[in-house]
């Protein structure tokens, strides 16, 4: 990465956050401030003053250095934005803080005394929130001043704070909605977490339900007879982590189970059903803690390795590891995958499935009304905060609301009255079934089985890739067309997006691509058509944007690389990686790669085919937009967005902004080195891996003919964006000829 960081992420200028401040530098506190850093936001990270005296600031140094070990930072450079010190010394510093988080052990005493210390400096305006997953609200305010208690929320963040989204917020009526209101947007601009308000009670929403879940599925499978690893096959029909309940107790850790599970049964009353399920005192938990065995940290929980490596699981009957016995998907009803069918089926599978799912969505339907602004907060808490696919009232409603209410009346167990009320109206949403990050339906312009064109308003075109992952094929480009057509006339910007979270897009349709090869001439039309379609894009009259979450790999990465702009999830992965399949970007890539590399290298064009040639040869793929601008895919003003669902919405923004008095660029002209320099490169890399040397070898030396011209002349030439596509088909249509190449794209298609 070079040595200057880039621009704070689009949206966090208007929070009012320009800095940060975290107290507590355990791997919350250094987590949480991590994520600030790579949203470009300088931050404080203080903690208990070191033992040395020549290093006062050791905790919060070593908290720095776990997240740097751990991946808490998008890249390393973003460690410079957090500034160590301790708590003794350095306390001053959050009187420059917008947002101050308390992040430190979960003592109410010790956590008061600091709130008063941090109310001697903090500035009038600043937000001071705690991090707390057990302690109330109104517990941590009682002895705060007034105009520190309406700057006081609890922030509850889910581990690791760089990828877990959900975001609990727990604030006072005696909180203004400005302040509530920044936390929130903060919370999405800055941190890219999904908000959700939660009313103060014990466990808030997420852990709420979901200790409860993890305690009802734990010991109804020992009530039912089911092995551990039954139990957690089960389970992953409702759309669980593939952990199951007793990998996610082990990866948890069983000795938290007493002071999490413990605490919150403490706090909730008699009644409460928890009580009737309480992990905290199970048999089984206290078998395993008095034996030492913690989960994943002490190597042994409900599974272990044995002296070989090979995988044990606990007998819930003897408390003896035995050999692990996997579960097949087909010894379960619908293969696992379908909730209703599973319960429908009965046996001891579908008897362990409805007591744990009947007792979640009782649980839930009794709670929802106590602990979250409605059924859908509830849902996205949970299904955020635990990795779920459904919330338990959409997971309710994919088994049947009315057959659920219908059975517990059966068996002579309480219907809440919000399950009565919604198996009469039929749902626990909105009539129209909307819940957040749904994209509106919109107005289709032409649409085919891989991508449609789409009119945003406002003279936007959005040209969006349907297809499974977003790979491209023939189909694309008949959309793609369309939509350059329209935008000569319709349409003042053109976006391009993906259809999910999960990708922009992979790449080339590969099952196509390997139908291709043994047509030479069908590959190169098609290549051909590829290079035309998105040089088109490039030049095309009107600002072209691309809007990038999930995967932009391969084909996608060139058609990235063909637009005006980028806006970019932070998490995005991008690259091009096609020299691992034994070819070359075919659609442009090495010209655009060639063409950016000029510009990062103030236009040395030998400096600019190393650059290229090291990035290119190594199928180097950038694990998130920061780094992706550091090698050199994304420049530096691309727009990174913290949260995946704005991305969308920032890029239209920024098309509509380009509209304004936009002239298209010029063709460039490239100057190419030639041959001598691509010797010189193909000499200084190592090849890919050492399975076979001369075929990589063999890939390195067609990179470097490309990126160095050597292919159309021995001395130093300049080509048009033509003349470098013709090279990069001739190349590629020799690439495929080779069998490893088609075995390594077989492997793929497989």
């Amino acid at each position: 990465m070079t040595d200057t960081w880039p621009n704070a992420a689009r949206g966090t200028a208007e929070t009012g956050i320009r800095r940060a401040a975290v107290v507590g530098a355990g791997s919350m506190g250094a987590g949480i401030a991590a994520q600030f850093a790579n949203a470009g936001i300088p931050v404080d990270l203080l903690d208990l003053s070191g033992t040395e005296p020549e290093n006062r600031n050791a905790p919060a140094e070593a908290g720095v250095a776990r997240q740097l070990r751990i991946g808490g930072f998008t890249v390393p450079e973003a460690a410079a934005l957090v500034r160590p010190g301790n708590v003794e010394d350095h306390l001053e510093r959050l009187s420059a803080a917008d947002w101050i988080i308390e992040a430190v052990v979960e003592n109410a005493a010790l956590k008061k005394d600091l709130y008063a210390r941090i109310a001697r400096h903090r500035k009038p305006d600043a937000i001071v929130s705690s991090n707390t997953s057990t302690l109330l609200r109104g517990t941590l305010t009682s002895d705060l001043p007034n105009d520190v208690a309406s700057h006081f929320l609890i922030t509850h963040f889910f581990n690791p704070p760089r990828h877990m989204e959900l975001l609990e917020v727990i604030a006072g009526p005696d909180v203004p909605d400005e302040i509530v209101g920044r936390v929130h947007q903060a919370g999405r601009a800055v941190l890219g977490k999904t908000t959700v308000a939660c009313f103060d009670t014990p466990g808030f929403i997420a852990n709420r339900i979901g200790c409860y879940w993890m305690a009802v599925a734990a010991i109804e499978a020992e009530r039912h007879g089911l092995r551990v690893e039954e139990a957690d096959a089960v389970l992953a029909a409702f759309g669980v982590p593939r952990t199951g309940i007793f990998g996610l107790l082990d990866l948890v850790g069983l000795d938290l189970i007493p002071p999490v599970w413990g605490s919150l049964a403490r706090s909730l009353p008699a009644h409460d059903a928890i009580h009737r399920h309480d992990l905290s005192t199970h048999h089984t938990i206290l078998r395993q803690l008095e034996a030492g065995r913690l989960g994943r940290k002490s190597g042994d929980g409900f599974f272990r390795k044995d002296k070989t490596g090979a995988r044990e699981a606990l007998d819930l009957v003897t408390g003896e590891y035995r050999p692990f016995a996997p579960v097949a998907a087909g010894d379960l009803p619908a293969a696992g995958r379908d909730p209703k069918a599973l319960i429908d089926a009965g046996g001891r599978y579908g008897d362990y499935a409805w007591s744990v799912f009947s007792h979640l969505v009782t649980y839930a339907a009794e709670t929802v009304d106590k602990i979250a602004q409605g059924a859908e907060a509830l849902d996205n808490a949970v299904s955020l905060g635990y990795g779920w696919r459904h919330g338990p009232f959409a997971l309710a409603e994919r088994v049947d609301v009315a057959d659920t209410a219908a059975r517990l009346a059966g068996e002579d167990r309480p219907v809440p009255e919000r399950l009565q009320h919604t198996a009469l109206r039929g749902t626990f949403f909105d009539q129209d079934g909307s819940k957040a990050g749904v994209r509106k339906t919109p107005h289709i312009v032409q649409e085919m089985p891989m991508a449609r064109l789409e009119d945003g308003g406002d003279g936007v075109g959005i040209f969006r890739l349907t297809s499974k992952m977003g790979v491209i094929g023939p189909e694309t480009f008949d959309v793609l067309e369309a939509a350059l057509d329209g935008a000569g006339g319709g349409f003042r910007a053109l976006v391009i997006a993906g259809d999910t979270r999960r990708a922009f897009s992979a790449g080339v349709n590969l099952r196509h691509f390997l139908n291709l090869m043994d047509r030479p001439d069908a590959l190169d039309a098609f290549l051909e058509r590829g290079q035309r379609t998105y040089e088109r894009l490039r030049l095309a009259p009107v600002p072209v944007v691309a809007a990038l979450r999930g995967l932009a790999l391969g084909g996608g990465c060139e058609l990235m690389l063909h637009c005006d702009a980028v806006v970019a999830h932070v998490e995005t992965k991008i690259g091009l990686p096609e020299a691992t399949l034994g070819i070359l970007p075919g659609w442009g890539g090495c010209t655009r790669m060639l063409d950016r590399c000029l510009a990062l290298e103030t236009a040395d064009p030998e400096a600019a085919a190393a650059r290229a040639f090291t990035i290119l040869q190594a199928g180097t793929v950038a694990a998130n937009a920061r780094e992706a601008q550091g090698v050199g895919y994304l420049d530096r003003a691309a727009e990174i967005v913290m949260h995946p669902d704005d991305v969308e919405r920032v890029a239209i923004e920024t098309a509509n902004w380009m509209a304004q008095g936009y002239q298209a660029p010029e063709p460039p002209a490239i100057p190419l080195v030639g041959s001598a320099v691509a010797a010189a490169l193909v000499a200084g890399v190592p090849p890919l891996s050492d399975t076979d040397p001369d075929w990589h070898t063999t890939v390195a030396r067609d990179m470097a003919g490309v990126l160095t011209g050597a292919a159309g002349g021995e001395v130093a030439w300049s080509a048009s964006a033509p003349q470098m596509h013709a090279l990069e088909r001739a190349v590629v249509l020799r690439m495929v000829g080779r069998p490893q190449t088609r075995a390594a794209i077989d492997r793929i298609v497989a």
